[in-house]
């Protein structure tokens, strides 16, 4: 199970941690990414944490702006969202996540309920 928390009302530019608490795996075996939805928007992946060196995929859109990390002692992994932008505005979920060679995107499996992030401009 993973859950995120953290999200809230934000002002453009400024920045926020969010939360992801896992449990009922081994989490450290496991790479941990986040994903957002807009309204009215589908999927967008975000980032992917490996499991092992730290090494993480940020989409291009985030770049530069998100960092994520983990705890793996407290089965924990935070994404640091700064300099916010109201396009950023949606529900983030955190996920086991896994490179796809068929299509060199990111997929997102067993993620829980989401945080809500709103940028007011």
């Amino acid at each position: 199970q993973l859950q995120a928390s953290g999200g809230g009302l934000v002002q453009a530019g400024g920045s926020r941690r969010l939360s992801c608490a896992a449990s009922g795996f081994t989490f450290d075996a496991y790479a941990i990414g986040w994903f957002r939805q807009a309204p009215g928007k589908g999927r967008e992946g975000v980032s992917c944490i490996s499991s092992s060196d730290g090494s993480t995929y940020y989409a291009d859109s985030v770049k530069g702006r998100f960092t994520s990390s983990r705890d793996n002692a407290k089965s924990t992994v935070y994404l640091q969202v700064n300099s916010l932008k109201p396009e950023d505005t949606a529900v983030y979920y955190c996920a086991q996540c896994r490179y796809s060679d068929y299509d060199g995107g990111y997929e997102y499996d067993h993620w829980g309920q989401g945080t809500l992030v709103t940028v007011s401009s």
